[in-house]
């Protein structure tokens, strides 16, 4: 809640910080003026009135959402062309203040190497424009993170296996079904023996996407599927969402695991959104306590956070929900609220985390700088010869 705060209280300032910007370039009456507050208004609360339109929607039956999936739609393009704007504004913000300062201290008129206002407008607005056009083809530009990990914990007759970690897809209103044909299709080429999703595979609802459902389903490995929920799974409404992934053909994960093919252990639990609000939910240390002890054990969990109690009870916890940012320079705002917050991560007490990228995209349709991804993990049993392997960690 904190987090969402920040950031909500920090786009209506970006809105705010953009109404004097636009009046300094362009001087406006009251009239004028007036239009312009109410067009912010309206292009703030686009997003989440939009969100919050779908979902009644979703729970009502109503099968019409053009006009909610359209405002939707232009609000996050729209806040992708605000973030950048501010990004890029500042900075000549700043030199224009220490030109005044420099002037003001050396007692002359500088200002003729001061940015106009008009230029200081234009100039964030045309870069914030062509970054996100390249950002909107980047996002569907996927990427294969490789990891491959030595371990002694696989039975001595197995000498790898491989799992293909899915996460953040956000399958919905701005990831369509382009993006899944894309996952589908690496995952099919890599053949993993597991296949995991880490939360959030579907945003606003599942009524409009069940045959996306379909076409996960015919996606198999040999040791099973298996998925945890998400934030936003917990947003589309819990019972839908779960039934969107059983349909998928994920064995779903709320606080407990399994031993899968007698090879690897396998728990997960529910996003910390869900946990609040069950009291009786049982403690990871719990359930991994009950996990066979000698075989490698995953724990999949949406959100890095690292409880310290269960340290040394799992091996690798696979993760996701950060986006590494998604947008530069917002990835270093998520620096400051996780850690670890992206790739591989050796903890204490022999385990290690991966937080995943994630393959879409939540709110503007763009990435900047942080490419989608899946994660192909390779374990392999450091009893065999690794010549032919690369980068082990």
């Amino acid at each position: 809640m904190i987090i969402f705060l920040f950031f909500h209280g920090a786009y209506w300032l970006a809105h705010l910080y953009l109404f004097f910007k636009f009046r300094n370039a362009f001087p406006l009456d009251i009239a004028g003026s007036a239009v312009l507050s109410l067009f912010l208004v309206f292009m703030a609360l686009s997003p989440m009135s939009a969100y919050i339109l779908i979902l009644r929607a979703e729970h009502t039956g109503i099968k019409n959402r053009t006009y909610a999936n359209a405002v939707m739609f232009s609000g996050f393009i729209w806040m992708g062309l605000l973030i950048i704007f501010f990004f890029v504004s500042i900075p000549i913000d700043l030199y224009n203040l220490g030109v005044r300062l420099a002037g003001f201290a050396l007692h002359n008129d500088i200002s003729k190497i001061m940015i106009s206002q008009l230029s200081a407008f234009f100039i964030p607005l045309s870069t914030s424009i062509c970054l996100n056009i390249y950002g909107y083809f980047a996002a569907g530009d996927l990427r294969v993170e490789r990891l491959t990990i030595k371990t002694s914990k696989l039975p001595e007759d197995v000498d790898r296996l491989t799992i293909a970690q899915i996460s953040d897809v956000h399958l919905g209103i701005m990831v369509r079904e382009k993006m899944l044909d894309k996952i589908i299709d690496n995952i099919l080429t890599e053949e993993p023996d597991l296949i995991v999703s880490t939360g959030d595979l579907i945003d606003g609802g599942t009524k409009h996407i069940r045959h996306f459902a379909e076409k996960l389903k015919g996606v198999n490995a040999r040791l099973g599927k298996f998925a945890v929920i998400g934030n936003h799974e917990f947003y589309s409404g819990i019972k839908n969402s779960i039934q969107f992934l059983e349909d998928a053909g994920f064995t779903v994960f709320r606080g407990r695991g399994v031993t899968a093919g007698g090879l690897i252990n396998i728990a997960g639990i529910d996003d910390a959104e869900g946990r609040r609000k069950n009291i009786a939910a049982e403690s990871e240390k719990e359930i991994l306590s009950r996990m066979p002890s000698g075989l490698f054990t995953l724990l999949l969990k949406h959100k890095p956070d690292v409880e310290k109690d269960a340290l040394g009870l799992f091996d690798l916890q696979l993760s996701g929900h950060t986006h590494k940012g998604q947008i530069f320079p917002i990835n270093l705002a998520v620096r400051l609220f996780f850690y670890p917050h992206s790739s591989y991560k050796k903890l204490s007490k022999g385990s290690a985390i991966n937080v995943s990228g994630g393959a879409g995209t939540a709110g503007p349709p763009i990435r900047l700088f942080s490419p989608p991804e899946i994660t192909i993990i390779e374990l392999v049993n450091d009893k065999i010869n690794i010549k032919e392997h690369k980068a082990f960690v």
